[in-house]
């Protein structure tokens, strides 16, 4: 049994393997670059090993380092987790020939499903069904073009060393062909360093469907049930679901033992993923699946897998590694509800999906359902890697329940000041099309902007950051806060966004609940429906006046504990007039423009409520 394992790896997947070999009693080593040395996966292994500079091509991907940490530290098997070196059969091999067990299929699988081309011939010959297209040698213009024809349009040109959605290209019609195969064949260079493609027929309204199997050193092959992989966004999954929804089971046993014998046909050991493309045009039947690839590793979605099987898919890799039989039999496995998860990543949307980095000021993914991820608040999404936050996955007895507790799950996200892709998962799940199973790989560009959240802000958000700032400030403690001479008491906070000020008053407003978010002397950030919307009080940054007529107001109720001007004095944009002691902090209020000021209420030692006029200041001419 494997007694001190090494992680090849970083991140969620390094601290979901580190939870089952510290469960199994393994000892753990952690590898780390520079920008990963007080990474979360670091802190919870029981040792870690400096390999290199940030970029991955300089620390994760070089095999021989890994293997020399795996030897110093005196681990005995390595675990590549996925992506980065977990489907390299010369490292896989090379982990082999050092004496070390290596935690995944044998280097011969990987090679034989390495190159789509091969595998589909393999496939063939196994009695897998795969989709109508060309595998040829043949790879000039000329033939491409003429097998495209044969097919019929629109055909799929891919990378025969793709993979991650590059390399692939969709071709409606033959005017379009050699361009579009030039562009493919770049990007399979640049990325793959193999320029070759094969063609598919483009399924018109294709779903994803994939199996888990599992294979072990004694001839055993199980599978583990499908997975709907369809919602993807450029060919990249976004959510997954097990099992796949209007599966009946006789076309799930036919894909599944499909599955099994695609595993058999190359001696398959561990966990691996045959993944298949269904023609949904008529619902799932069994004679519209046809396999397109096999991934020899672990899968980042294997959760949902796990969560209704009751398996553990590390542990089974950790022990069929150790030479042990898998624990069960294929009729000892079951389906036990539905399960959801998706991946929540640094970007933003609403700037096409750019990837937001940066520090995790403030991070609450909740208590609810199950969380994979490889960072805590504090940590920093890095810009070298994959900028995924964490996996969130919801199991339910129904496929209904599983919507609704990961919906809840993605909408109660709260991050800042980095950006994610909370609100358009929960839009996305959501989505009356998604509540109905109405799935195909087409779902999130078909819907385009209506799954972007537009970030506006509404009354209730706007009443939900006053009210925070009210709470924070201590106003509902104060009997006198609010109070106005001959006039009815209000409490309201003067808040600034893109370059406007709005007094905003909670009480007529009726702010969200529950309320979550924060207040700061600078700022309030409020939680909503996966969104992060942030306020400014009143004169954050450049003393910004109300509706833009050189009104000072005080955002908030507190003293005046210095003033800096004079009715007349001529004051420069940014020069501060004063500050106010609030929440225990000061707030400096400056100048908005360039003027004189005109009037002046405030004195040193004053107590101010919000919204009060404080000084004017009459712009320069």
């Amino acid at each position: 049994m494997i007694t001190k394992l090494l992680i090849a790896n970083r991140g969620e997947i390094a601290c979901r393997i580190i939870r089952t070999a510290r469960e199994m009693g393994i000892a753990t080593v952690a590898v780390h670059s520079d920008a990963d040395a007080k990474a979360l996966h670091v802190r919870l292994a029981d040792e870690a090993v400096h390999i290199g500079p940030s970029p991955a091509a300089e620390s994760y991907l070089v095999g021989e380092k890994i293997i020399a940490a795996a030897k110093a530290s005196g681990a005995g098997a390595i675990h590549p987790g996925y992506g980065f070196l977990s489907e390299n059969a010369q490292f896989a091999q090379s982990v082999i020939d050092a004496g070390l067990i290596w935690v995944g299929p044998k280097p011969a699988s990987i090679s034989a499903m390495g190159l789509k081309d091969a595998a589909k011939k393999l496939m063939r010959a196994a009695g897998v069904p795969v989709t109508p297209g060309y595998e040829g040698e043949d790879q000039s213009v000329e033939r491409l073009a003429k097998e495209a024809e044969a097919i019929g349009y629109p055909v799929l040109i891919k990378a025969v060393a793709g993979g991650g959605g590059k390399g692939m290209r969709k071709v409606d019609d033959p005017a379009t062909f050699a361009e579009l195969l030039d562009s493919c064949r770049r990007e399979a260079k640049a990325s793959f360093s193999n320029d070759e493609v094969l063609l598919e027929k483009w399924i018109t309204a294709p779903r994803h469907i994939e199996v888990q199997v599992f294979g072990d050193s004694h001839g055993n092959v199980v599978h583990l049930f499908e997975r709907d992989c369809s919602l993807q966004r450029r060919h990249q999954k976004v959510i997954e679901e097990a099992p796949a929804p209007g599966m009946d089971e006789d076309t799930r046993a036919a894909i599944c033992a499909a599955a099994v014998r695609a595993a058999k046909a190359v001696d398959y050991e561990s966990a691996g993923t045959i993944e298949f493309i269904a023609d949904a045009s008529d619902g799932l039947r069994a004679d519209r699946i046809f396999f397109m690839e096999m991934n020899t590793r672990l899968q980042v979605e294997h959760p949902v897998t796990e969560e209704i099987t009751g398996v553990d898919l590390v542990e089974w890799q950790l022990l069929v590694a150790s030479g042990e039989p898998i624990p069960l039999a294929q009729d000892e496995l079951s389906i036990q509800g539905h399960a959801i998860e998706a991946r929540l990543y640094a970007e933003d949307p609403a700037r096409g999906f750019l990837p937001s980095t940066g520090r995790l000021d403030h991070l609450d993914l909740g208590r609810s359902g199950r969380i994979e991820t490889g960072v805590e608040q504090g940590d920093t999404i890095s810009p070298f890697y994959d900028p995924m936050v964490a996996k969130l996955v919801a199991w339910g007895e129904t496929r209904d329940d599983a919507i609704d507790t990961l919906l809840a799950m993605a909408d109660g996200v709260e991050i800042w000041p980095v950006r994610t892709n909370a609100a358009f998962l929960a839009n996305a799940l959501g989505d009356d099309d998604f509540a109905a199973a109405r799935l195909d790989t087409g779902f999130i560009e078909r819907k385009g902007e209506a799954l972007i959240a537009d970030g506006e802000t509404d009354s209730s958000v706007r009443a939900a950051a006053a009210e925070l700032v009210l709470l924070a400030a201590g106003a509902y403690r104060d009997p006198l806060a609010g109070f106005r001479l001959n006039r009815a008491p209000r409490l309201s906070v003067a808040l600034t966004r893109d370059g406007e000020t709005q007094v905003v008053d909670p009480a007529g407003q009726a702010p969200f609940e529950p309320l979550t978010g924060f207040a700061d002397a600078d700022r309030v950030v409020v939680f909503h429906e996966g969104q992060a919307h942030e306020f400014g009080l009143a004169t954050r940054g450049s003393g910004a006046a109300a509706a833009g007529d050189g009104a000072i107001i005080a955002p908030m109720p507190g003293k005046v504990i210095a003033v800096d001007v004079a009715e007349g004095d001529a004051v420069k944009k940014g020069d501060r007039l004063m500050v106010l002691e609030a929440m225990k902090m000061e707030h400096a209020l400056t100048a908005p423009f360039d003027g004189t000021v005109t009037a002046l209420s405030a004195s040193e030692g004053g107590q101010v409520q919000v919204d009060a006029v404080l000084a004017v200041v009459e712009p320069a001419e």
